[in-house]
């Protein structure tokens, strides 16, 4: 599996399934009364065989076929009795077990919204899918059927059991006797399944990711003809899932066995003593017919035993997967006595700003090592340095998609840690070089950033249409229909210039106190991009900005240069000025050009 889940502490069925007690509180008391009526259901049934017993012995004994018709007429009853508490129980339990499975789904869905970053970095979304559709399915089934039926049948063995004693002890107790092997099978089959069980569900979680990742890289697979080896992948996956599924379906198999084998015995057992008790007179006829009628209603919930015990040992798996998710400490989050800013202007301050991700080893040096940079309020900052320098790294400590290690990020006197987030990402807004869309309409995208606006607002119609004004994106009006057309998912239906003009729009119509930029215009051809940063002037003009520049055009965007090298800001200023006494940051600069193609020299526009 190439998913490595988090180690847990082992813990018992019972006190694994017992975490999702809270979510079932609400719904207890439904669910106890289902418990009630099913257990009530099975003694109905275990009835018949009393008034079976009534009849052979009483009026057929005596040839009174006058009282033939009232017992027909109780079986008759206790047949639609029968019939009324099925219907009852399927109505207390099924409604219920789904608001549970939607509660559950929302918490995780919050929890994985609420999660950082680097959780995400570790685990494949397919796990994570896995989990909030499959498992969590699983759960609402074995909520609305499987902890019912089997809390149910163990009661209706119990008292079946004390039923068919009080016909024959003697008979009970070969019965019973004949019946304990088959405990003994459940519980070496808790054992083996339990462990098989888990091992498919993460299987198919790593099946999950596969398609995932082979649907949103098809053009990438059919580009590099690479379709066969995804192929052969997903195959060897599905192969390994297969036989996971398939030993599970042997233990399942080899349980059956057993659980019809064992009442099958017990029955012929107790039919050979039943008839040499009723020949010596110890068990009338109707006594004998009785007991094997209850034998037979009994059998069921006996052998129910084997799939519900499977189906409990898989929500017990389920459960755990769940909660490995629920589990996961939210390392980013908001401070418990927050401040706000009062003042906002757009001062942005690194104070000896230290970063390393928590599982580097002792010996990887920080990414970011002793960073001191000051980004006055309206001021444009361009972070330029070679590939690895640290720049991306920077911009993420910004909205706290990653926290310092050390040192602090400043946003107008406060430290971004004890603002809360939502503060702080109103007030930071971010555009990414892989712009990242949903599949909504073009509106929904670009307001993104701006809750408080009703979609159809005359405010959040001239919001959007400044943002998309000043990102260059008049190709909006031309698609099907306009800002209402819904973009396929991840804006995989445009262009990669169109995708990150519509995420610069988003970025802008987020009107943020700084504005933070990741290279946003790296797939946009000269003429556009240039159209882009004059719109970008005008929002910059009273908005501070640090703009990542892997492009010779971006610096021109800025007031002052920061350079990065090795995680550290080696020099800072204008570009001029850099460009005279900074070797390497001329290295930096021709290197960019030969990128680009476009030289850069001289002083930077105010």
């Amino acid at each position: 599996m190439s998913q490595l889940t988090p180690d847990v502490p082992a813990r018992g069925t019972v006190r694994t399934l017992a975490r999702i007690l809270p979510f079932v509180r609400p719904f207890l008391g439904r669910t106890i009364v289902s418990l009630f009526v099913y257990v009530a259901l099975v003694l109905v049934a275990l009835a018949v065989p009393v008034v079976l017993q009534w009849i052979i012995d009483g009026p057929l004994a005596s040839g009174d076929a006058a009282e033939v018709w009232p017992a027909a007429g109780i079986v008759l009853a206790l047949g639609l009795a029968e019939g009324l508490l099925i219907m009852l129980r399927r109505w207390l339990v099924l409604t219920p077990s789904t608001y549970i499975e939607a509660d559950m789904r929302d918490t995780l869905y919050a929890k994985l919204q609420d999660l950082p970053v680097a959780f995400h970095d570790r685990w494949q979304s397919g796990q994570l899918l896995s989990r909030s559709m499959g498992d969590l399915g699983l759960i609402r089934r074995w909520l609305a059927f499987g902890v019912i039926l089997l809390v149910g049948n163990v009661v209706v063995i119990l008292v079946g059991f004390g039923i068919l004693f009080t016909w024959s002890w003697q008979l009970a107790l070969v019965f019973l006797l004949s019946s304990l092997p088959m405990w003994i099978v459940g519980f070496r089959f808790e054992r083996r399944y339990s462990v098989v069980s888990r091992r498919a569900q993460d299987q198919q979680g790593d099946l999950a990711t596969t398609v995932e990742e082979s649907v949103h890289g098809i053009r990438v697979l059919k580009a590099f003809g690479r379709g066969s080896h995804s192929l052969e992948r997903f195959l060897q996956q599905a192969e390994e899932l297969r036989g996971t599924e398939l030993e599970k379906a042997r233990s399942i198999a080899g349980l059956w066995l057993w659980l019809l084998l064992i009442p099958d015995v017990a029955f012929a057992l107790s039919l050979l003593g039943g008839v040499v008790l009723a020949a010596g007179g110890q068990l009338t006829v109707g006594g004998l017919v009785a007991f094997f009628a209850a034998a037979a209603v009994l059998r069921w919930p006996i052998e129910s035993i084997g799939w519900l015990l499977s189906m409990t040992y898989e929500t017990r798996t389920a459960v755990e997967r769940i909660f490995e998710v629920l589990d996961e400490p939210t390392t980013i989050r908001d401070p418990e006595e927050p401040r706000t800013v009062t003042e906002p202007r757009g001062r942005l301050v690194f104070e000896h700003v230290h970063f390393r991700y928590q599982d580097s080893p002792a010996a990887v040096p920080d990414l970011l090592d002793d960073i001191v940079l000051e980004v006055e309020p309206g001021e444009t900052m361009a972070l330029v340095g070679l590939t690895g320098s640290g720049k991306t790294t920077l911009t993420a400590l910004t909205t706290r998609l990653y926290d310092v290690t050390g040192g602090a990020v400043v946003l107008d006197g406060v430290d971004v840690r004890d603002l809360t987030r939502a503060e702080l990402r109103a007030r930071i807004a971010m555009a990414f070089e892989e712009a990242t869309l949903f599949s909504a309409s073009v509106r929904e995208n670009v307001l993104l950033g701006r809750p408080e606006l009703e979609a159809d607002s005359p405010e959040a119609e001239a919001v959007m249409r400044e943002a998309l004004e000043i990102a260059q994106a008049d190709f909006v009006d031309r698609l099907p229909f306009g800002a209402d057309t819904t973009i396929g998912e991840e804006g995989l239906s445009l262009s990669g210039g169109q995708r990150q003009r519509i995420a610069l729009a988003r970025a802008v119509a987020a009107r943020p106190s700084v504005l933070v930029l990741d290279d946003p215009l790296s797939a946009l051809d000269v003429d556009t991009e240039a159209r882009v940063e004059a719109g970008l002037r005008r929002v910059l003009a009273d908005t501070t900005a640090l703009v990542v520049a892997h492009r010779p055009s971006t610096v021109m965007l800025a007031d002052r240069v920061a350079l990065l090298e090795n995680g550290r800001v080696t020099d800072v200023g204008r570009h001029s000025e850099l460009l005279d006494r900074n070797a390497h940051y001329r290295h930096v600069i021709s290197s960019l050009e030969e990128k680009d193609g476009q030289p850069i020299t001289g002083e930077v526009p105010a």
